[in-house]
């Protein structure tokens, strides 16, 4: 079962998101805030494998915060950002904050499903909507450094940026999920980032993803 703790100001919004969340079987919303301190609070109480937040509460960004916060506080909860912005200014800052999914409020209840079980598999997720533009916004900018990976490396990563899952990864390169797993690693080092956030940012503005 994936706990989860679900932030936003706007008691119908939550209740409308719980909705969505809890006809999922494996999922179930263990606890829900309105405002940042509120929510950290919970979320460190509660130790929920997600937190799924808005972008702003109150004041603008302020999900963002929290999600930092989190990230910091080393509590484990991973966090998907839900969010009627579609510039790629707060996807950007999104992921730098920590955050390993973001779904747009107008995107289907299925791309929230999946980014909430990607992220409790400690994978990142971009709806569809944010991911097209960031690829092509970013695309063009690529960094030499980007030849350190392989073939087989870039591959991998391309797909991750895209959204497989760790699984879906192994069948299409016809390998085990424990190899997937062992690349992944190796390439952040290769690379140096730290975290699974920070290889999708890096992959992505470094033109390591097929159009």
């Amino acid at each position: 079962m994936i706990r989860i703790v679900l932030t936003d100001d706007h008691a119908v919004v939550r209740m409308g998101f719980r909705m969505i969340i809890e006809q999922q079987m494996d999922l179930r919303v263990v606890g829900e805030a309105s405002d940042p301190e509120s929510a950290f609070e919970l979320v460190a109480n509660e130790r929920p494998d997600v937190l799924v937040t808005d972008v702003s509460m109150g004041t603008e960004k302020s999900g963002l915060l929290l999600a930092e916060r989190v990230r910091e506080s080393g509590i484990g909860t991973r966090v998907v950002v839900l969010s009627m912005h579609d510039e790629q200014e707060y996807l950007a800052q999104a992921l730098k904050a920590g955050a390993l999914g973001y779904v747009l409020k107008s995107s289907s209840d299925a791309e929230l499903i999946k980014a909430i079980r990607r992220a409790a598999a400690d994978e990142s997720y971009v709806c569809d909507d944010m991911m097209d533009g960031f690829v092509r916004n970013s695309v063009s900018r690529v960094d030499p450094s980007a030849d350190a990976l392989s073939p087989r490396e870039a591959e991998l990563v391309s797909l991750a940026v895209r959204g497989y899952s760790n699984h879906e990864i192994a069948d299409a390169l016809a390998i085990s999920v424990k190899t997937v797993e062992g690349r992944k690693s190796k390439i952040m080092a290769k690379l140096g980032v730290r975290s699974r956030p920070e290889l999708f940012d890096y992959a992505v503005k470094h033109g390591l993803v097929k159009l």
